[in-house]
């Protein structure tokens, strides 16, 4: 009899059919309408949106909206074409150029998805004889960027410098002259913690391996100017590749790749990913470029890392077990099990609030997550409605620890 080839995935099929159906299927929600960057109708009442990566609200801003429907009208629904063919407009290029005025950089080149900026970039610049070091928490879109290229892949425990060192000391002692490319991430999405970017950048470079910062949960959240991460740790220097997309802080879709690299344009003519998929709609273009312009001069940073400190020290005042701190947009709480956590956002869905759920193996250690990314666009009342949401629903599960309980956890 020949093998089925979905067999392999009964086990997920398992567990997901063990997910209640309807309206208590985190997987299949949908929004009815959305009437802020922050409110939506969902399942008929009015929702508190508490997981969409909106950082910065651009999705509503008049201005992208107003660009956005000047190119909509001028240049049409889209380009029907990659950007090596027909797919390259005015647009692409005045984009490309914005963000190389942006991060300060020589050259940049927009991708359709940030996920295929990762896919194009990784897979691209490694070959046959070099090596890729990620770190063991990273995107899928960097592990599947390894996957579509040739180069050996080398994993370092998530966040630790040491043993970042540990593993390309052992690459120079085994391989002295092959090219190495260490990938990092500003800030991981799951947790939102963020990497120590000042101390994996001087150990890759020690060993003269070049650096790509994936930096889609950061930009327009940290820096000066909104650059990300390695502008935060003052390393941009030693970050050879800045990758992101614009489907979160910018409010829009697309990815892209920034450097300084005198032969960084070669990409264009080797990189798969980006010579074979139709270019962004121009509506998209456009938008993302007004959005880049308002990032680099907004106050929208302070307004969104003060919420991200009232929620996450919040929640943590109550007493749930947090994987994050106030120090980033997301906030994440471990549940113990699949059973409650699927409960927990069951419950917080009819109380008007939607958050991610978020579970193995999407996550790491495999924790099953309550996970919250919050917008400088949310008011602090909001911020105060998810927490009496959490702090309620919370205490129903029998999730919330006291101070004397997590004294004797740690003790």
């Amino acid at each position: 009899m020949t093998q089925d080839l979905f067999e392999k995935f009964n086990p997920i099929l398992n567990s997901y059919n063990s997910i209640p159906s309807g309206e208590n299927n985190p997987f299949t929600v949908s929004m009815e309408k959305v009437l802020s960057p922050t409110t939506a109708i969902i399942n008929g009442r009015e929702t508190i949106l508490a997981g969409t990566n909106n950082y910065m609200g651009m999705t509503f801003n008049e201005e992208c909206i107003k660009a956005a429907t000047d190119a909509l009208m001028t240049l049409g629904t889209g380009t029907t074409g990659s950007r090596v063919l027909n797919g390259t407009y005015n647009g692409h290029k005045n984009l490309e150029e914005t963000l190389k005025k942006f991060y300060d950089t020589e050259y940049a080149v927009v991708f359709s998805t940030g996920y295929q900026a990762n896919l194009g970039v990784i897979s691209t610049l490694a070959g046959p004889k070099d090596y890729i070091v990620i770190d063991a928490d990273s995107h899928a879109s960097i592990y599947d960027g390894c996957a579509l290229g040739n180069a050996s892949v080398v994993r370092f425990k998530h966040n630790d410098p040491e043993n970042l060192e540990k593993r390309l000391n052992r690459i120079r002692r085994d391989d002295p002259e092959a090219g190495i490319l260490v990938v990092l991430e500003g800030v991981y999405s799951m947790l939102g913690d963020q990497a120590p970017l000042k101390e994996l950048t001087t150990i890759s470079k020690k060993y003269d391996a070049y650096v790509l910062v994936d930096e889609a949960h950061s930009i327009g959240v940290f820096g000066k100017t909104g650059r990300g991460v390695a502008q935060e740790q003052d390393v941009e220097d030693q970050v050879d590749f800045i990758v992101g997309t614009f489907s979160k802080s910018v409010g829009t879709i697309g990815g892209y790749c920034v450097s300084n690299h005198p032969k960084f344009e070669v990409l264009r003519l080797v990189c798969r990913p980006y010579m074979f998929t139709a270019s962004l709609p121009p509506s998209v273009v456009a938008s993302a470029t007004k959005a880049l312009e308002l990032i680099s001069n907004s106050n929208l940073r302070s307004k969104l890392l003060q919420n991200s400190a009232r929620l996450n020290n919040g929640l943590d005042d109550a007493g749930f077990d947090m994987g994050t701190t106030g120090e980033s947009p997301i906030a994440a709480i471990i549940v113990g099990d699949q059973k409650t956590a699927i409960a927990f956002w069951g419950e917080m869905i009819r109380e008007g609030v939607y958050v991610n759920l978020a579970l193995p193996p999407a996550t790491p250690n495999g924790l099953n997550l309550m996970r919250c990314s919050l917008s400088a666009a949310h008011s602090f009342e909001q911020i105060d409605f998810m927490l009496e949401k959490f702090i309620k629903v919370g205490r129903k599960l029998g999730l919330l620890q006291s101070v004397t309980e997590r004294n004797l956890e740690t003790a």
